[in-house]
């Protein structure tokens, strides 16, 4: 929410008393910061203002809907958009947090294909539209293991083999899929196990067994830091913000594709947003075929469409080619894990308070 303030408090100082009139020429988008949000300003932002006219607000936020049920149920919205995992934007949707939106609105492929059929499946909700997939794994740096390295889920929880302090976030979601992965459970099992009280105690069993080597995250920003403090040798991620710490920073990380969890990410309309028609028009621009593209260039998530994928090239900065670094490229997609929402819908309240009696003992 400081972030937010600080965006807001900067808005007002250079609009002064025009602020009123600016807000008719301007979109207030809301997302993650760091390198993603960047990716989004590079390939979104400053192309839509550039043939509108139309100034992005940008501000950042740590998820969830807590914001934003607090605007739309206090009836004062001062966002326009927003970017919401998959969860998140089911839930709002159910919970009337979101607007409508109808695929049929969005541009088709380059060659005539309809969007609705372009996209991924699963990618088009009845409130949210996916731009990218995204994942969280776990890196490790190359310098703290100069022989054997790191290769699967079981590496990460091998504190013998593997010696050293590791980051994990804070927060049951991915944490316990992961653990039960490391403990050896196939992918296509960790979701039917955790819904047993049984699979859920091997879950956090098997994070006993390196509690006393966790330190904990909760910003996107905070492993990759981590990592580079030598705070830790090992850490959860997701996977842009560690490819970008590599690709820009040149920090010797590795990720260990084994076992990501993957994941979503949608724009959604809270209900009441006051520029509801403009922001319709924004997510029309910025998930057409080249827009989603153009982010791959930015950040190593991939790009929602198939259409997409054959555009996407080299890293922007960087140079490198970005195809083998997305989460779906084939290589690392062998053991991949897809977030199951409904799931966290059912047991989010249950496993978070679970979660914090395990983190206080």
């Amino acid at each position: 929410m400081n972030n937010l303030l600080k965006t807001t408090a900067l808005a007002l100082a250079l609009g002064g008393l025009a602020a009123g009139a600016a807000s008719a020429e301007s979109l207030t988008v809301v997302s993650w910061g760091g390198a993603y949000t960047k990716s989004q300003v590079e390939a979104y932002h400053k192309p839509y203002t550039e043939k509108t006219g139309v100034e992005i607000i940008s501000a950042d936020y740590n998820g969830g809907l807590a914001e934003v049920k607090a605007q739309v149920e206090a009836g004062n919205v001062t966002w326009d958009l927003i970017d919401v995992e998959l969860s998140d934007a089911v839930r709002g949707c159910d919970e009337g947090l979101f607007e409508p939106l109808d695929p049929e609105m969005l541009p088709p492929a380059p060659d005539g294909t309809p969007a609705t059929e372009d996209f991924l499946p699963g990618t088009l909700a009845d409130c949210a539209i996916t731009t990218i997939i995204w994942s969280t794994v776990y890196a490790y740096d190359d310098t703290k293991f100069p022989d054997e390295k790191p290769t699967t889920m079981a590496d990460f929880f091998d504190v013998e083999k593997f010696p050293g302090k590791r980051a994990l976030r804070k927060n049951p979601k991915a944490t316990l899929e992961m653990a039960l992965l490391g403990d050896g459970v196939p992918a296509e099992e960790v979701y039917e196990l955790l819904e047993t009280a049984e699979g859920r105690d091997r879950a956090f069993a098997k994070l006993d067994s390196i509690k006393d080597h966790i330190v904990w995250w909760e910003a996107g920003a905070q492993p990759p830091q981590m990592l580079a403090d030598g705070e830790v040798v090992m850490a959860t991620s997701y996977n842009g913000r560690v490819f970008n710490a590599v690709a820009v920073e040149n920090k010797p990380f590795v990720i260990v594709w084994d076992g990501q969890i993957w994941d979503l990410d949608m724009w959604a309309i809270p209900t009441g947003a006051p520029n509801k028609e403009r922001a319709l028009d924004f997510i029309k621009f910025s998930t057409d075929t080249q827009r989603l593209a153009d982010q791959a260039s930015w950040i190593s998530y991939g790009p929602a469409r198939k259409s997409s994928v054959p555009l996407i090239g080299k890293h922007a900065v960087a140079g490198m080619d970005m195809l083998e670094h997305m989460p779906t490229a084939p290589d690392n997609f062998t053991n991949a894990l897809q977030n199951d929402f409904e799931f966290w819908a059912d047991y989010q309240d249950e496993l978070n308070e679970r979660f914090a009696a395990w983190l206080a003992q």
